[in-house]
């Protein structure tokens, strides 16, 4: 990244901020996908597809989305 929030040199925290960018947008790709997008693209199981969908803060189920 062109910037750190962590600086390089603290040890263990150096990745810290890439992650969080990372989960944040995947986030919001997932979140704007649609249900339908992400059920007919997921290849896991229907558990699976319900921890993702509680991950990024959406409904349980596809109907509700």
């Amino acid at each position: 990244m062109p910037f750190d929030l962590v600086p390089d040199f603290i040890p263990v925290l150096v990745y810290a901020d890439d992650a969080l960018a990372v989960a944040l947008v995947l986030r919001g790709v997932v979140r704007r996908a649609g249900a339908d997008a992400r059920t007919r693209h997921w290849p896991g199981t229907a558990d699976g597809l319900a921890v993702v969908r509680r991950l990024a803060g959406l409904p349980a189920s596809a109907r509700q989305d």
